[in-house]
C-alpha cells in the first residue's frame, strides 16, 4: 500500500512543481526512504568502510547529527537515552538493526532491550556485542567532520566503563560510515531533489519579480523577509535566513565594494541594480542553496547591459571549469587546486567554496575551498569524491566593469549533482539574469 501511494503521490508532485505535500504524505515518503537506506545502502557503507558494527547513541534533545536523520517520521526527538545497534555480517549478507531502547524505532529498527528482564540499558547493549563478537566497533567521533562528531562525552565515558576489556580496542571512529551515510543519495530522493532544487528556484523567480520588487521603493531586507514568509507559508522550512543584496556602478555606489563581511544589512534596489540571492529551503529531509542574480531594468531597457551578460558567461564558464574536474577518488583539495589553475588560465578570476549538501544544507562529505581558504582545506578537504553525492556547487568569478568603473563579483550556487555517469545539475542552472519587472527564462544545462 506504501509503495502504491508513494507512486500516487510522486506523480501528482511532478504535475505541479508548487504543491507541498501534506505533513501526514510527507512521514510515507520519509519512513519508505529510510527503510531502503537501511536495507539497501547502509550494508554497501559498512562494507566499504569495513566496519561490522555500528552503535549510535542519544539522548532526548541532544541528537547526535546522524540519528537525527534516522529518526522515525512519527518522532521529532530521540526519546529518553536511544541506542541504535546495525551489525553487519558481509560473509552472511545480514544487517541487523536493533535499538537498545524502550521503544521499537518505528518499524525499521525493532526494540532489543526489555527493561524488565534486564533493568540496565548499558550491560543489555554489552549482552548484545558480545553474542555477535564485532571486529570493530564504530562510535560517531570524528576531528573534521562536525555531523560525524556526535557521540557526547556522558555517553562515552559510561559506555566505555561498561565495556568488558577485550572489546576496548575494537572501538574505533564511525567517521566513514557516518560521512556515507549523511552524504550519498539514493534513486528514490534524486527524484524528490529535482523537485526541491525546481521549488526554490520557483521562489527565487517570483522574489525577483514586479510581485515582490518596487524600484525605488522595495528594500533588500524586504525581500529577504518575503522569501522567509514564503517558505512558511507553502508549508516548507528553511536551514538559513535568506540573503539578498546588490551590486552597481560606482558613480551610483554609496559607500565600498563590500566584502563577505561587511556587506549592508539594508539597501534600496533601484534600476540598473544588479541583484544577487543566497537562498535554501528544507523539505523532505533534503536541503537546497541556490544563489542567481537579477537585473533591474533602467526606464526604456528591454534587457540587462551586454557586459553582464558577459559576466553571467564568465561565472557559468568558472562551473563548467569546476564540474568537468568531477571525478571518483579525487580529493576536494585537488579539485579545488586544479580547478582554479584552470581558471586562471583562462585569465578568469575566480574563487570557489563548494560545499556537500543533502541531510544538511552544509552537509558532510569532501569540502572543496572556502571563500577565505582558496589553498585548500585540511581534513574534510582531504575526503575523496564518491558516486551518488549532491553538492551546492558554489562559487564566485571576479569580473572588471568598465561602465560601473568598478569590478564585481558573479556570485553563482546550484545544486549539482556527481552520479556514476558523470555530473549534472540537479535542476538545471541559471544561463540568463532574471530581469525585474519581466521575467525571463533562466535555466539551462
Amino acid at each position: 500500500m506504501k509503495k502504491v501511494c508513494f507512486l500516487l503521490l510522486f506523480v501528482s508532485f511532478q504535475i505541479h512543481a508548487q504543491q507541498i505535500l501534506s505533513v501526514k504524505e510527507q512521514a510515507v515518503v520519509i519512513d519508505d526512504i529510510l527503510a531502503d537506506r537501511f536495507n539497501n545502502l547502509l550494508p554497501d557503507l559498512m562494507d566499504r568502510a569495513n566496519l561490522d558494527m555500528w552503535i549510535l547513541m542519544s539522548r532526548e534533545y541532544n541528537e547526535d547529527p546522524v540519528l537525527k536523520t534516522m529518526l522515525p517520521a512519527t518522532w521529532l526527538n530521540a526519546r529518553r537515552r536511544t541506542i541504535i545497534v546495525f551489525y553487519r555480517n558481509k560473509h552472511m549478507n545480514t544487517l541487523e538493526k536493533l535499538a537498545v531502547a524502550r521503544y521499537n524505532f518505528g518499524d525499521n529498527i525493532i526494540s532489543a532491550w526489555d527493561k524488565e528482564q534486564q533493568p540496565n540499558q548499558w550491560e543489555r547493549l554489552v549482552e548484545i556485542i558480545e553474542e555477535r563478537n564485532p571486529n570493530q566497533i564504530g562510535l560517531n567521533y570524528s576531528t573534521h567532520f562536525n555531523i560525524a562528531d556526535g557521540l557526547d562525552k556522558t555517553d562515552y565515558d559510561e559506555f566505555m566503563q561498561v565495556l568488558p576489556k577485550p572489546y576496548k580496542s575494537k572501538v574505533v571512529s564511525a567517521e566513514k560510515v557516518a560521512v556515507g551515510w549523511i552524504e550519498t543519495r539514493t534513486e528514490r530522493e534524486m527524484i524528490i531533489y529535482n523537485q526541491l532544487v525546481d521549488i526554490t528556484h520557483d521562489i527565487i523567480a517570483e522574489a525577483f519579480s514586479e510581485k515582490v520588487i518596487t524600484a525605488g521603493i522595495t528594500t533588500t531586507s524586504d525581500v529577504e523577509w518575503w522569501m522567509r514568509q514564503k517558505v512558511i507559508d507553502l508549508g516548507l522550512q528553511t536551514w538559513f535566513h535568506p540573503t539578498v543584496d546588490v551590486q552597481r556602478s560606482k558613480d551610483d555606489l554609496k559607500g565600498h565594494l563590500y566584502s563577505f563581511s561587511d556587506r549592508p544589512e539594508e539597501q534600496i534596489i533601484v534600476p540598473g541594480d544588479l541583484v544577487h540571492c543566497d537562498f535554501g529551503i528544507t523539505y523532505l529531509r533534503l536541503n537546497t542553496d541556490c544563489q542567481e542574480l537579477a537585473y533591474v531594468l533602467k526606464p526604456n531597457e528591454t534587457v540587462p547591459p551586454q557586459f553582464l551578460i558577459k559576466a553571467l558567461k564568465e561565472g557559468n564558464r568558472v562551473q563548467d571549469i569546476f564540474t568537468n574536474n568531477f571525478e571518483t577518488g579525487q580529493t576536494g583539495n585537488e579539485i579545488l587546486l586544479k580547478s582554479l589553475r584552470e581558471a586562471k588560465a583562462e585569465g578568469l578570476k575566480p574563487s570557489i567554496y563548494t560545499h556537500p549538501l543533502g541531510s544538511y544544507g552544509h552537509s558532510s562529505g569532501p569540502t572543496i575551498g572556502m571563500w577565505d581558504s582558496q589553498g585548500g582545506v585540511a581534513g574534510a578537504g582531504d575526503y575523496p569524491l564518491y558516486p551518488n553525492t549532491v553538492y551546492a556547487i558554489e562559487l564566485n568569478t571576479t569580473v572588471n566593469i568598465p561602465e560601473w568603473k568598478r569590478d564585481i563579483r558573479v556570485m553563482l550556487e546550484e545544486a549539482g549533482f556527481y552520479g556514476e555517469d558523470g555530473f549534472r545539475y540537479v535542476n538545471g542552472r541559471q544561463t540568463t539574469l532574471l530581469t525585474i519587472p519581466r521575467l525571463k527564462a533562466h535555466k539551462g544545462n
